[in-house]
């Protein structure tokens, strides 16, 4: 199959526009035959909207592979042509940009750590001036929403008006089941103030191993992502980099018919109606509880009265860990999960020092 360049531009125009939208090909691109390989046994799924592959692969310290360079576009290039399927290459600096586009990869994406830092999101996004192509930016390594808002402000300066978010989860320093800790708050809340971008999952990197892959695909469609972007290997043990997290093309196949696809919503007036009901009721317990917060830190600044006049410290671990030992039984009984619970208190524990600290200074 051979595809002239105005065919491809319209079929790169309609994928981006595809929902679900699933890309993927492996970690890194290893041999030519690898790659020409895991691309056709991809496209022949017929689930595959888009060919990725690590060409320069970021490390964290140098010696790992770091993967095979600018000689691998070709093989991404002749994969296109077999397939049909647009590419997709990660890209980190200037260079990598100009030989990317001069090998007709049709999409390109900032990776986290470039993402990370300003400087080389504005050289990636320099070199992208006068380019006409879709752009996908996944999330900082570290859990910094500003960081991520500012990789797209950059990106869109430069004229790229298809920008989509990949989220790929965060640096959790080994306090995680998962390669890259999800922190699905944090995905929510970029999603909610760009709703009109697309918005998919890279599961592979959250999970960092193949077994808790579609468990976590499954939450993403749950959330409404629009697509995944996942890494796929024709011998996944032996790959050369993140074997553990890589899976065939058939297996992804078979991953994405098990997932239960949902919608955002549906047009029947009796559901449309019966939601409003139960969103009603949130709204009212929702009320409720902001009059019963209020009435809470009314109470603590009377203890921080008291404790001003009695020159007490804010601070009293004893009492604090009463009050979570108190709640975590409460909550157990009531199907709230320990997670929840300290993160509810802290949040309401660090307004109430809030408001005594204010009566103390005041």
């Amino acid at each position: 199959m051979t595809v002239s360049e105005t065919t491809m531009k319209e079929t790169v125009q309609a994928t981006w526009k595809k929902r679900p939208l699933i890309i993927s090909g492996p970690c890194s691109a290893e041999t030519e035959e690898q790659v020409l390989e895991t691309a056709q046994r991809l496209a022949k799924t017929g689930k595959v909207n888009m060919l990725r592959a690590g060409i320069w692969k970021p490390r964290t310290r140098p010696g790992s592979f770091e993967g095979i360079g600018t000689k691998g576009l070709p093989w991404m290039q002749q994969a296109k042509k077999l397939t049909g399927l647009p590419i997709t290459v990660e890209v980190a600096t200037a260079k990598q940009v100009e030989d990317a586009l001069h090998f007709d990869v049709d999409v390109l994406w900032i990776g986290a750590r470039t993402t990370v830092n300003p400087f080389s999101v504005q050289e990636v996004a320099d070199a992208l001036k006068g380019v006409k192509l879709p752009v996908l930016i996944k999330n900082p390594i570290n859990p910094d929403l500003e960081l991520w808002t500012g990789a797209v402000e950059r990106v869109a300066k430069a004229g790229i008006d298809q920008i989509g978010l990949i989220h790929r989860g965060f640096s959790a320093y080994g306090n995680s089941e998962y390669r890259n800790a999800p922190m699905w708050h944090l995905a929510i809340e970029m999603k909610r103030r760009n709703p009109e971008l697309p918005f998919i999952n890279d599961p592979s990197h959250i999970c960092g191993r193949r077994d808790i892959l579609l468990d976590v695909m499954q939450k993403a469609v749950n959330l409404d992502y629009d697509g995944f972007i996942i890494e796929s290997h024709i011998d996944p043990d032996k790959a050369w980099s993140d074997a553990k997290q890589q899976v065939t093309p058939e297996r992804l196949a078979e991953m994405l018919d098990e997932i239960v696809w949902r919608k955002e919503d549906s047009a029947s007036e009796e559901f449309h109606a019966a939601l409003e009901k139960l969103r009603q009721q949130i709204n009212h317990l929702d009320d409720e509880l902001m009059q019963i917060l209020g009435q809470r830190m009314k109470v603590a600044e009377q203890i921080g009265l008291y404790k001003k006049n009695n020159e007490i410290t804010i601070l009293q671990t004893n009492r604090w860990n009463e009050i979570l030992e108190r709640a975590f039984k409460q909550g157990d009984k009531l199907g709230l999960s320990k997670e929840f619970i300290t993160k509810y208190f802290d949040a309401v524990h660090m307004e109430s020092i809030n408001h005594q600290n204010k009566i103390m200074n005041d």
